[in-house]
């Protein structure tokens, strides 16, 4: 039991990462704007968080600093797609790309840097809890901050006069547009704030889940973000369960490797691959169920006048 609790922490602390990426990402989707460059945009944070949480000793200021970094790249994106609309699938690769090269640059010094002991965080009476207190409430603060931004999210969509301004950009931003909402300027703040999210999630990559830096340490991370979105049918809730599932896959590697099975470490490091295949191949299956949930215009370039 105390195994199974420790596995259920690691699954909450690695589908962390994924829950408040994919949540930024599907803002960005439910405006019609999808970005590729998530991977590239999550990279950089991480370097960005882990330089600040080096030199300041802050992990307050290490989030600042990712989710600034994430803003400002998503801005660059959001800048070329939205007003000189280049294509957005090939800005987003190239982001990428660029993300890849610019945090190995930027990286070089801090391969050996280290963050020093890091602080523990329990909630007081609960985490003494059997079982649960060691699953659930010994988790550090990010985590709880990821449920409660998925609520907040999914209360802004659904029950609030801007979340509806924002999915009708993206399902017909012509007419936004008609109405007199500006479809540009409100595409590009989602943009921006689903960038700051994606760096939110970099930094506490480099932070706190693995506190160091290394070299592409975001593994494909930024692209299971991506692949949620679907799987979650444009849902935040969704996209919270979809995260955990897939860090409990992640973890389960390492569960499996602790209790010595015999089995490829190579092997294990494919799960969370395999696992995300198998789901967009399952869902794709009902293009019907997808097509309904999916926004209409997302992908789409919106050209004022046109």
């Amino acid at each position: 039991m105390e195994s199974l609790a420790l596995l259920i922490a690691a699954t909450l602390n690695a589908g962390t990462v994924l829950a408040i990426a994919g949540l930024g990402l599907l803002i960005n989707e439910r405006a019609g704007i999808v970005n590729l460059g998530a991977e590239g945009i999550m990279l950089v944070a991480a370097i960005a968080g882990f330089a600040t949480a080096v030199h300041s000793g802050s992990d307050l200021l290490a989030f600042a600093a990712g989710a600034a970094s994430g803003a400002l790249l998503a801005a660059a994106f959001g800048w070329l797609v939205i007003w000189l609309n280049t294509n957005q699938y090939a800005t987003g690769l190239a982001l990428a790309l660029f993300g890849v090269g610019f945090s190995a640059f930027a990286g070089l010094s801090y391969t050996q840097a280290t963050l020093g002991q890091r602080a523990r965080f329990v909630l007081p009476w609960l985490s003494e809890l059997p079982f649960v207190g060691v699953a659930l409430f010994r988790q550090h603060p990010m985590v709880y901050a990821a449920m409660a931004l998925a609520a907040l999210i999914a209360w802004f969509l659904y029950r609030t006069r801007g979340g509806l301004v924002l999915r009708a950009v993206g399902e017909s931003p012509e007419s936004a547009h008609a109405l007199g909402y500006p479809v540009r300027r409100i595409r590009l703040a989602a943009v921006c704030a689903g960038g700051a999210l994606c760096g939110l999630a970099g930094a506490y990559l480099s932070v706190v889940y693995s506190p160091l830096w290394m070299e592409g340490m975001v593994a494909g991370k930024g692209w299971i973000a991506l692949a949620l979105t679907t799987f979650s049918t444009w849902r935040p809730a969704r996209v919270l369960l979809g995260a955990y599932l897939f860090g409990g896959v992640t973890m389960l590697q390492f569960h499996l490797q602790g209790q010595g099975v015999d089995v490829s470490s190579h092997m294990l490091s494919m799960l969370p691959y395999l696992a995300t295949i198998v789901v967009l191949v399952l869902i794709s299956r009902n293009a019907a169920f997808i097509k309904a949930n999916m926004p209409a215009s997302i992908g789409k370039p919106f050209h004022p006048g046109a």
